[in-house]
């Protein structure tokens, strides 16, 4: 993937990121030049192809900024794995909890799903061709035998009967004629996971290859369950197309996808960064930046697909670091992440055109909400302007969660008239919001300083 020639530019990266994030230029310049630096890694000629390590990234800012979001726009860009994960979740070695390899264990499962469905796309016509001939099977079972002959005569036309029926059938299938006829399906049954009762002294990865180990030497147990051909077919799809995929070369690609084009986005590092104190939580959180530090500058992770290295990951770590500072990290932590952003606070003028302008735009998802329902939805300008102020004006009274203020001002706005759909407001009514009704149903939210009823 990779190698492909078409990957986009880093000019290119940043006018796709542009459609769902407002603002943030630097931010969105800094990931779209490290992602560009993989393609041109893999186009390196020679020994200096293993030698060049990505730019890992640190983004400090508030909460709401775009931090995660970019991350996760930046993954869809570049079609490549992509885990999110809490650095307060993990716990240190040796303690109850996640340990920190998991999201590299998380990574390798996503690429495998990738993978195997970029296989699946291959060979979609044959899959449909066998779970049409399995549902055929199961509807009008074929004759068994050849057909006996007399004199090149057939003594018995049961076998051209069941023929022409089977492709009556065929055709009716096709049609969708057939979706909720129930037919009897051979299914796998799920093998169960091991478990221990209490503290387990195995770690999680050993713990994946010895149910792998047991699984594969148990045989496998089918049971037939009777459903409709609508849901047969999910079903039918998954056990044919998996026939015709091969596993092996699957998670052989999808451990190369996962070494050399996964990210992985490790938020609220500042969590787990120590603000002075040494005793108490903060051992352990010393002990998860220290677990960390292997993973991020380059390690072996053994996961039931296969050793995978770390060394060309791109890790993205984020954190709003009011109490803590990026330099409370442990100095060798700190070195791993080399490029530092600064996200800046929203501002109102960012705030109107988050409301206009992404493809995701709040006001597009409540005109699709209530266009499903037949009601046309609309907002006039100087509505949006106003929406836009006093969700900045409430951030700056309050606390400043950024854009997600968006949602609890819309919410509060639109909230009646959800409710109200269809049984006041019925089908085929225009609604066009206004600045007076704005300033009507969020009145009460700007007037009450007290405004902890309207905030998640």
């Amino acid at each position: 993937m990779l190698e492909n020639s078409s990957y986009l530019t880093p000019r290119e990266i940043v006018a796709e990121l542009d459609k769902y994030i407002i603002g943030q230029d630097d931010a969105k310049k800094n990931v779209a030049i490290a992602l560009r630096n993989r393609w041109r890694r893999m186009n390196v000629a020679g020994d200096m192809q293993k030698e060049i390590m990505p730019n890992n990234i640190l983004m400090i800012g508030s909460t709401g900024v775009g931090k995660t979001e970019i991350a996760r726009r930046l993954a869809k860009v570049a079609k490549a794995p992509f885990v999110k994960v809490e650095a307060s979740k993990f716990t240190e070695v040796g303690y109850v909890g996640r340990d920190v390899e998991s999201m590299v264990r998380d990574l390798v499962e996503q690429a495998v799903t990738m993978v195997r469905d970029q296989k699946k796309a291959l060979v979609e016509e044959k899959t449909a061709q066998a779970v049409e001939d399995v549902i055929l099977d199961a509807l009008i079972p074929p004759l068994k035998g050849t057909p006996s002959t007399n004199n090149g005569e057939y003594v018995s036309q049961d076998h051209e009967l069941n023929e022409k029926t089977r492709e009556r059938f065929r055709e009716k299938l096709r049609a969708g004629e057939l979706e909720e006829r129930k037919i009897d399906v051979t299914v796998d049954k799920n093998g169960g996971n091991l478990g221990f009762i209490g503290g387990s002294p195995i770690d999680e990865g050993s713990m994946m290859n010895i149910q792998e180990m047991i699984n594969g030497m148990m045989p496998k147990k089918t049971k037939k369950r009777k459903m409709s051909i609508a849901e047969a077919r999910k079903i039918l799809v998954d056990q044919e197309s998996s026939k015709l995929i091969d596993m092996d070369e699957v998670k052989d690609e999808a451990v190369r996808l996962a070494e050399n084009s996964g990210i992985i986005f490790i938020d609220e590092i500042d969590k787990v960064a120590s603000g002075g104190n040494k005793n108490g939580a903060d051992v352990s959180r010393q002990g998860v930046q220290r677990d960390l530090l292997p993973i991020v500058e380059g390690s072996t992770v053994n996961t039931k697909h296969g050793i995978v290295k770390t060394d060309h990951m791109l890790f993205v770590a984020a954190g709003a670091f009011h109490v803590a500072k990026p330099s409370d990290l442990i100095p060798e932590l700190q070195g791993r992440f080399p490029i530092r952003v600064e996200l800046q606070s929203l501002t109102d003028k960012d705030f109107k055109v988050i409301l206009r302008q992404p493809k995701n735009a709040l006001t597009k998802q409540y005109e699709a909400l209530l266009g499903s329902e037949n009601v046309q939805l609309s907002f006039n300008e100087d509505a949006l302007d106003e929406i836009a102020r006093l969700a900045y004006e409430i951030n700056v009274e309050v606390e400043n969660i950024g854009a997600r203020r968006l949602h609890t001002v819309m919410s509060h706005l639109l909230n009646d008239l959800l409710f109200d759909v269809p049984d006041v407001i019925g089908a085929n009514a225009q609604i066009v919001v206004t600045k007076e009704m704005v300033n009507e149903r969020l009145s009460s939210l700007v007037k009450n300083r007290d405004l902890s009823q309207y905030i998640i």
